[in-house]
């Protein structure tokens, strides 16, 4: 690889944004830039925390395989999907129909099917806190202190409250099932575990299911039990009729309605600019002017430390 080719990739690296990641086109292995050497980048893979160098003269093995050939995604091995990775941030090369090739015309420098921005790049647990500090700064900043306060915001605010506190719900649903099955391996019977914010148990729920039609009654003959005590009508089967015959819906069915707002539409785009915007103040808080917000925090946390504690 020339001097020229190699430091536009080395630049295109440079300015990957922050919290982006790519991704190796088959494994799909999420991993950074770590650093960027005179002779070699080094990447960080997000699934092992290995470091790893490519070095530039294997780019350059790589880029004289491509010379006036495309290759396809399919046929890469292993230790070369991160270098097919990083070239195609290259001005020179792109991806067309699952192939890599060297189309200097259709190539954009810096972008590539393999780079997840950083809005996407976080994790589950990454996006529930995202989303909750989007959501306090909201309730913060439209003074929502109680239900009754809802009466008074405008659509569009009422909008984003609700959306909000749906994605948090969703989001913190997500990670409690992961807890949970961590906490059901400790868990023994009859046991219960402590945090400094609650405590659980292990508890059983029995969930009972017919079996087969023809066990079912089976089991109803041998014991001389009619069966017409257990027979029914089934809804499934009632469908079917409904729609080929001339039967009314009406005729067998009480309907009821629920009204409900559905969420439709996440603007995730907005969602991550407006936490950059808060963290940006955040960080201009890093003066004499944040220090009494800082210790007051510190002055709750040891406060509430101290409560768990004496409990």
């Amino acid at each position: 690889m020339n001097d020229d080719a190699w430091s536009e990739l080395r630049s295109q690296c440079d300015t990957i944004e922050s919290g982006a990641e790519l991704v190796t086109p088959l494994s799909e292995r999420p991993f950074t830039v770590d650093s960027i050497e005179a002779d070699r980048i080094v990447v960080r893979f997000g699934d092992s925390d290995e470091t790893r160098p490519l070095w530039r003269e294997q780019f350059g093995v790589f880029d004289d395989q491509l010379e006036g050939q495309a290759m396809a995604i399919d046929d890469l091995q292993p230790g070369v999907e991160p270098y097919a990775a990083v070239l195609t941030l290259s001005a020179a090369y792109t991806v067309d129909d699952d192939t890599i090739v060297n189309a200097p015309a259709n190539a954009t420098g810096g972008e590539s099917p393999f780079l997840v921005p950083a809005a996407e790049a976080r994790t589950p647990p990454e996006r529930v806190h995202d989303d909750a500090v989007l959501l306090a700064h909201l309730i913060d900043r439209l003074e929502v202190d109680e239900p009754s306060a809802l009466e008074g915001l405008a659509t569009d605010s009422l909008t984003d409250y609700y959306v909000l506190a749906s994605d948090v719900q969703r989001g913190a649903d997500g990670i409690r099932t992961g807890a949970r099955d961590e906490l059901l391996e400790r868990l023994g019977p009859d046991q219960e575990l402590h945090g400094h914010f609650g405590t659980v148990r292990r508890t059983t729920r029995t969930r009972r299911q017919p079996k087969a039609d023809e066990t079912v009654l089976a089991a109803l003959d041998d014991r001389g039990i009619p069966r017409e005590w257990v027979l029914g009508v089934d809804s499934r089967k009632l469908d079917v009729v409904l729609s080929v015959t001339d039967l009314s819906a009406d005729e067998v069915y009480d309907t009821t309605e629920d009204v409900y707002v559905q969420k439709i539409g996440v603007d995730e785009d907005e969602k991550y600019a407006r936490l950059q915007g808060l963290a940006n103040r955040l960080a201009e808080l890093e003066d004499a002017e944040g220090e009494p917000l800082r210790d007051e925090l510190e002055e709750i946390e040891e406060r509430l430390e101290e409560a768990l504690t004496a409990t």
